[in-house]
């Protein structure tokens, strides 16, 4: 089912792009001042999308157009941003900062502000930004000549100048061991996601990886080195031969396995690989004939002889290929708790799964890693199916968790795809006052994606958010509140909260100045004015001497809200527009005219235009 309207759902995506953008970690890496110069700029252009997302204009298509260019430059930068901190140092980032300049500016340039609904401050910000991504286009961020030098030869050379490798180590922030296996693990995931043919510049990195790690291991032994090379410093051993290393994440292969073009690989990168879908060999890039994987016992013996002659111990779970990228799994203790605990939820008796849901639910919340790895390890359905939990408190640990799993992007679908919305309604329906407010904090952050606006509305979810707005704590007002509005960008779902009997609850809150709830209601009720079931309802409530009072008193965004729904119900009304000018509206819009946002004033300019003609018939009669 198509949502019938574009420019609302556009910017919507923009508003969750730039708070995105905003949630991301400071880099601390070489790519710092271009990762900071692209975030700040970015988080300027929030009031444009917000200001229009929130008011009553509707876009024409030029506009949609270029707000979608927008947004596919956004997506981008959202993907770059994240790189700089967790994928590799190696690519060519650089460029690709300078290139999304380059799109963002030009679609700020196809965006029409002269005919856009803006109030003159966000106007003039806009207006500054676009300046600033014009000038950081033509001049970009100086490469780094010295850097690009040393790469050259340290990639070139068999034995660099150990200054060179010294140099790269700093710039590059590969200090640790550690450093360079997490370096060696990124350029992996970053050929997987990519999908593309890394040709010689995978053996290439690979082999400035082992120049830069023997260098370390010679002259920062003692700082972030596992327990096995801790042990080859003590024995003053030489350093792991390249046979020996596995060529994805350069550590020393303990269960090395024979590809079919005769490489070995460590057996869990390889597999990894080969789960991606790909079809090659990653340091040959020959077609692999076939995926078996056989253990090379030569190797394995020879490795076990090397270790055993030089007083190193091959870790019992070393899991080189461990990501360490977020958004991934880190810890083989921590997979193994959170599947121990997702077998006390499937299996377990009442209390055992409400424990367990329980410590989810603070590991879901506690960090992004988290999140995905208890995702990965396939909690979502066994938590979707405790929603029908007859023990409230499992069912509100159980929608909690679900709540701060859905805080990751992918996670969203995933719960979706499990059959969750029709249980988090009935959650909201009927569960304690607690898993009420949190599922409908879990059904807004579903609604950030478009689809899922039209499945929540369909599943019954506005009345019980209707419900919750009126008998809620001041939280689950809130958490009723902002889920209503969100839906409410879809149209259809304006009916459903109109019919549900969103209006009477509302204006409640618009008169009762101290309840906290103003805003709120003023932002619903200019969405639901643009339908016209929503004017219809909102006209019957006698809404106009409220609606005056807050043009007369209210802030800035609350009296630009309050004219934008007195301009929706008056227009083709001479009823409400003989009450606005008996409560004295005319001299009230007519400073609103002068002193409100750029927004109020062409609203209370379309009003005094509506009394005026309403004058000038009673006149001509």
């Amino acid at each position: 089912m198509a949502v019938t309207n574009p420019g609302a759902e556009v910017l919507s995506r923009l508003v969750a792009s730039v708070k995105e953008v905003s949630g991301l970690p400071e880099c601390k890496n070489f790519f710092k001042k271009m990762h900071g110069n692209l975030v700040r700029r970015i988080k300027l252009l929030s009031p444009l999308f917000e200001e229009l997302r929130d008011g009553n204009e509707g876009l024409s298509q030029e506009e949609i157009k270029g707000f979608e260019l927008l947004r596919d430059a956004l997506d981008s930068s959202v993907e770059l941003l994240k790189s700089t901190n967790d994928g590799s140092k190696l690519d060519k980032i650089a460029a690709q900062f300078h290139q999304l300049t380059e799109q963002i500016e030009a679609a700020l340039s196809d965006i029409p502000y002269d005919k856009l609904d803006l109030s003159e401050e966000v106007r003039e910000q806009i207006e500054l930004v676009h300046v600033q991504f014009r000038r950081a286009k033509g001049r970009p961020d100086s490469p780094d000549l010295q850097l690009d030098h040393d790469l050259a030869v340290a990639q070139k050379e068999r034995d660099p100048d150990p200054a060179i490798l010294g140099r790269l180590s700093e710039k590059l922030h590969l200090r640790t061991i550690n450093d360079l296996k997490n370096e060696s693990l990124a350029f992996h995931e970053l050929v997987i996601s990519s999908g593309g043919d890394p040709g010689d510049c995978f053996e290439e990195i690979s082999s400035l990886l082992r120049k830069l790690k023997d260098f370390v291991l010679i002259e920062n032994p003692e700082v972030d080195i596992t327990e096995g090379e801790k042990g080859l410093m003590k024995h003053r051993s030489p350093v792991i031969p390249d046979d020996f290393r596995c060529p994805i994440s350069l550590e020393l292969m303990k269960d090395p396995v024979i590809v079919s073009t005769g490489q070995t690989y460590e057996r869990s990168c390889i597999q990894k690989w080969l789960d991606a879908g790909h079809k090659t060999c990653p340091k040959t890039q020959q077609t692999l004939l076939h995926t078996a994987l056989t253990p090379n016992y030569v190797l394995k013996s020879l490795i076990a002889l090397w270790c055993e002659n030089n007083g190193v111990e091959l870790p019992k779970n070393q899991g080189a290929c461990r990501s360490k990228k977020p958004g991934t799994c880190v810890s083989d203790c921590d997979r193994a708790a959170i599947d121990a605990l997702l077998g006390k939820l499937a299996n377990g008796n009442v209390e055992e799964q409400r424990a367990a849901a329980g410590e989810l639910r603070l590991l879901a919340k506690r960090n992004a890693d988290n999140r995905v790895c208890i995702a990965e390890a396939g909690a979502i359905p066994l938590l979707v199916e405790l929603l029908s939990s007859t023990d409230p408190r499992t069912q509100e640990h159980a929608v909690t968790a679900l709540l701060n799993l859905s805080i990751n992007d992918s996670n969203k679908g995933t719960i979706v795809n499990a059959g969750a919305i029709p249980d988090i309604v009935d959650v909201l329906k009927n569960g304690s006052m607690e898993a009420r407010e949190n599922a409908a904090a879990t059904l807004f952050s579903l609604s950030v994606i478009d689809e899922n606006k039209v499945a929540i509305g369909a599943a019954g979810a506005i009345p019980a958010l209707i419900r919750l707005l009126c008998d809620g704590t001041p939280r689950g007002k809130k958490d009723a509140a902002t889920a209503i509005f969100n839906l409410s960008i879809y149209q259809g779902n304006k009916a459903r909260a109109v019919r549900a009997g969103i209006v009477p609850p509302l204006m409640r809150f618009l008169k009762d100045a101290g309840g906290g709830m103003v805003d709120e209601a003023l932002a619903i009720l200019a969405i639901l004015a643009s339908h016209q079931e929503g004017k219809t309802a909102i006209g019957q409530a006698e809404p106009i001497p409220v609606l005056m009072e807050v043009i007369r008193t209210g802030s800035p965004r609350n009296r630009e809200n309050a004219a934008a729904v007195l301009w929706a119900i008056c227009t083709g009304d001479a009823e409400q527009l003989k009450i606005a000018r008996e409560l004295d509206a005319e001299e009230a819009l007519k400073e609103l005219s002068e002193s409100g946002t750029d927004r109020a004033k062409r609203k209370a300019g379309s009003i005094l235009e509506l009394l005026q003609r309403i004058d000038m018939a009673v006149n001509s009669q």
